[in-house]
């Protein structure tokens, strides 16, 4: 098959208007039928980016052989015998909608699973708060984000997939790179700072503002070698990252992502500005344009709005008064959680998007 890789935006090209393609509470890549028609719904409501799960659960939606060499298992069981990712590029890129891989669990190891088989495999790659128990926020199990066998790990499998398909861009979120800010208390981790600091042990307050800049320059460290060598396999693929809000992102994961901007370790970025009403939407929106992203930075970003998310799907006014919002801002792109929200909105999106540009340009 020929190379079709449609880079993402470029400065002054068109806008993303994209949307996260789950296999959580969705059954579009089951089968091959269901990609072909998640993706002919995606081109007839204007959407020209699909970011697809690509790893979670300690299991990907491609046959790894980096995974497998840790979990022994190659791909999803759901999927034995198929590559449901090739099957999304080569669908998508007939329509001219571009395919972002997008690593869901980045550096968690499982989702209320204890570890689950990453960490039954490699026990030693298990974070640990000042207690010296693994870390758990919100459900998710952690690795060590700051150990090198596990940045190793995280990146082989980023740039497997980069060599291997016609993929336009790798997506990080707000689990790559991150890590609760409780973690950093593991014997590699705490050896590490005594080694820079004169023998002294962290802080053992995981908040203590110089304790967090520490960890979070190793994740800083992380995303530029990861935009390096990705962009060393294959400059046209854009590497694009879904963070949460800051600075919440920073004291609370360790992402620290106006630097990652700031010093070109990234293309482009879509902060999950998940709100649930329009005034919270719009300060959060102005803070991140007036005091986290340059004036001349702009077009590298992209709002995410919540689209789905258990039984709620924000009202259509609150969504054009969103978006609304956006265009006033000079801002014509979004990119939506997730793909199932769609069908509660069958005209909205097409009269949204019914002036759809082309893609053939690259995202920036």
């Amino acid at each position: 098959m020929a190379a079709l890789c449609l880079p993402l935006p470029a400065r002054s090209a068109e806008p993303i208007r994209g949307v996260w393609l789950t296999n959580v509470d969705s059954e579009v890549l089951l089968t091959r039928q269901g990609i072909d028609r998640a993706v002919d719904h995606c081109a007839s409501v204007g959407i020209n980016t699909i970011f697809v799960v690509t790893w979670n659960k300690a299991m990907t939606t491609y046959p790894s052989a980096v995974v497998k060499q840790v979990t022994s298992r190659e791909i999803d069981t759901l999927y034995t015998g198929r590559d449901p990712l090739k099957e999304l590029i080569e669908s998508a890129h007939r329509k001219g909608i571009r395919v972002v891989a997008w690593f869901e669990f980045g550096f968690a190891s499982s989702f209320k699973q204890n570890g689950g088989t990453l960490l039954q495999a490699r026990p030693h790659w298990s974070s640990r708060n000042a207690e010296g128990k693994l870390v758990t926020k919100n459900g998710f199990e952690w690795l060590n984000a700051f150990h090198p066998e596990v940045q190793d790990f995280m990146l082989a499998m980023v740039l497997e997939v980069v060599q291997k398909y016609d993929i336009d861009g790798v997506q990080g979120d707000d689990r790559l790179p991150a890590m609760p800010s409780e973690g950093g208390y593991d014997p590699y981790t705490v050896a590490r700072y005594k080694s820079e600091h004169g023998g002294a042990a962290p802080p053992k307050d995981h908040k203590d503002p110089a304790w967090v800049q520490w960890r979070a320059d190793i994740l800083n460290a992380f995303m530029k070698r990861m935009y390096s060598e990705v962009k060393a396999l294959k400059p046209q693929v854009s590497v694009v990252m879904a963070p949460s809000v800051y600075p919440w992102s920073k004291e609370d994961y360790l992402q620290d992502w106006p630097t990652w901007l700031r010093n070109g370790w990234v293309d482009h970025v879509i902060p999950q500005i998940y709100r649930y009403k329009l005034e919270q939407y719009v300060t959060t929106l102005d803070e991140i344009r007036s005091s986290q992203i340059a004036k001349e930075e702009m077009d590298r970003f992209t709002p995410g709005l919540l689209l789905k998310v258990g039984e709620y799907h924000p009202s259509p006014e609150l969504l054009s008064a969103m978006i609304r919002e956006h265009r006033k801002r000079g801002i014509e792109g979004e990119v939506y959680f997730f793909y199932e929200g769609l069908k509660y909105y069958p005209e909205f999106f097409r009269n949204v998007y019914k002036e759809r540009p082309g893609t053939s340009s690259t995202i920036n």
